[in-house]
């Protein structure tokens, strides 16, 4: 069976140069890949991701309006 969405992610709002967490849980686990548009997010100091199980989450530190 393929993967899906159990529960998807929400819609935030957070002021910039704040910090916000997005999280997603799958109907069993597989990779996440996080993406902004086209471009694939990697681990850095302003993204850091998490995934344990079926549950995903993507921090963004120091938000910008391009973040949106």
């Amino acid at each position: 069976l393929p993967v899906l969405f159990k529960e998807e992610l929400k819609d935030e709002e957070a002021q910039e140069g704040a910090a916000v967490a997005l999280r997603c849980e799958l109907t069993k686990g597989a990779p996440v890949q996080w993406k902004i548009g086209p471009k694939v997010l990697k681990a850095s100091d302003k993204y850091q991701m998490r995934q344990s199980g079926t549950t995903a989450e993507l921090l963004i530190r120091d938000l910008e309006v391009k973040d949106a």
